[in-house]
């Protein structure tokens, strides 16, 4: 453990040196060229044109000022009303930031700590046993249960190491449990929420594997236990009220606001084959800290700004330069041994910091800068954070099914915009 805390020790002082240096000096700058942004329009235009998805809203901004910005498409096909930047979406996904944001907010209190064990402010995860699957003389798959090696903690769920997975059929006798919990489906308190998940047996030991599920949705949890405030009260006193992202909540409360909700196409409205995307009309119980939000592309971009900011926006800190550079950093790498489970994970060029991809090496065929950190939401939105280009980029679209296709083939285009 203590060479693991001086490994970010020393990560924090790098980035802060890094940071200090970019401030002081003038890098040459890099400009989009027109071309290229038209490259970037006309790929969008034909995806729209094609009836691949009906609309979509993409923000470039760079130095504190948007570079490039367009609405294309329509919000619904049923509707045919123009996409526009009031446009309501469903993050899904992109909700991890914000509740890791607000986790971090309680570290840097005193209140929280990355070594902290879950159990600490949920008692029932200390009872919580791993899944290890067996297999018996005639062939069998059985699962047995066995004790925690060491407890889940704070960073495990920050970096998804928690073994708490996202369950789905044929992954195996522990997911398919998840899967059976039906949690997706399930309109709970966060509190509800947790203690139905700790019902359920852990995927693996926890720090061993990068597996990708319900461990946000715990820290949400956390906070709401630390705070004595459901998470939304909290979100909104702390970030979402002060940079002003009004629109940003887990449903639309107002009926008036309806007609600005996102649609997918007709035939592209599930998650998979069992999950519908969420009606975001109805009220909800469950504040999903993993994947509950909805908002726009203007709120999420004060979110962005900020954290390109490291910490502060419009004279307001929200965290410290050295809080976004630890989250920005990856915590998986080859020194920490944790394996990564491939159906999520973002690639062989990235690791995972704390609530966020982290670009750890340039992918074949491009020129994408390290230290890029970034996430995307499974309803067809994606963000990316270039602190070297001092950039970031929000794509905001609803297509569960084309999301990856897209979101690869825009930012090739963005960064062959800029030269890179």
């Amino acid at each position: 453990m203590g060479g693991r805390r001086a490994l970010i020790a020393a990560l924090v002082l790098l980035f802060a040196a890094i940071g200090a240096k970019a401030g002081a000096e003038e890098r040459p700058a890099r400009n989009f060229s027109p071309e290229g942004l038209a490259k970037v329009s006309d790929y969008i235009r034909n995806e729209v044109a094609t009836g691949k998805i009906p609309g979509a809203v993409l923000l470039l901004q760079q130095h504190g000022r948007p570079v490039y910005y367009e609405n294309f498409g329509v919000r619904d096909v049923a509707t045919g009303i123009p996409m526009s930047p009031d446009t309501i979406f469903r993050l899904y996904s992109m909700s991890k930031p914000v509740t890791s944001v607000m986790a971090m907010m309680l570290v840097e209190e005193g209140k929280l700590a990355l070594d902290d064990p879950v159990a600490k402010f949920i008692p029932a995860f200390a009872g919580m046993k791993v899944g290890v699957e067996t297999k018996a003389g005639d062939g069998m798959i059985a699962l047995a249960l066995a004790p925690q090696a060491r407890p889940v903690t704070i960073e495990d769920l920050l970096r998804h190491t928690s073994g708490l997975p996202y369950g789905f059929s044929g992954g195996g006798p522990v997911r398919e449990l998840y899967a059976a919990a039906n949690l997706f489906n399930s309109d709970l308190s966060n509190a509800d929420f947790v203690a139905k998940l700790t019902t359920l047996p852990l995927a693996e030991q926890p720090g061993t594997l990068w597996d990708y599920g319900f461990s946000t949705d715990v820290l949400g949890r956390i906070v709401e236990v630390i705070s004595g405030k459901t998470l939304l009260q909290f979100e909104k006193e702390r970030l979402l009220d002060p940079l002003g992202m009004s629109e940003t909540a887990f449903y639309v409360a107002d009926p008036a606001k309806f007609p600005r909700i996102a649609e997918p196409m007709p035939e592209d409205r599930n998650i998979n084959p069992t999950t519908p995307v969420r009606d975001i009309r109805r009220p909800a119980k469950w504040e999903s800290g993993g994947a509950g939000m909805v908002g726009t592309i203007g709120d999420y971009a004060r979110f962005a700004q900020m954290l390109l900011n490291g910490g502060t926006y419009e004279g307001r800190r929200y965290l410290k330069p050295e809080t976004i550079a630890l989250m920005a950093s990856d915590h998986c790498g080859p020194e920490t041994r944790i394996t990564r489970d491939q159906n999520y994970h973002p690639g062989g060029s990235s690791g995972f910091g704390l609530g966020f991809a982290v670009r750890t090496s340039v992918p074949p065929g491009t020129s994408w800068p390290l230290g890029e950190y970034r996430w995307d939401g499974v309803g067809g939105t994606f963000f990316f954070i270039d602190p070297e280009d001092d950039l970031f980029g929000i794509f905001m679209a609803q297509t569960p099914s084309q999301r990856g296709r897209i979101q690869l083939a825009l930012k090739t285009l963005i960064y062959q915009a800029m030269g890179r």
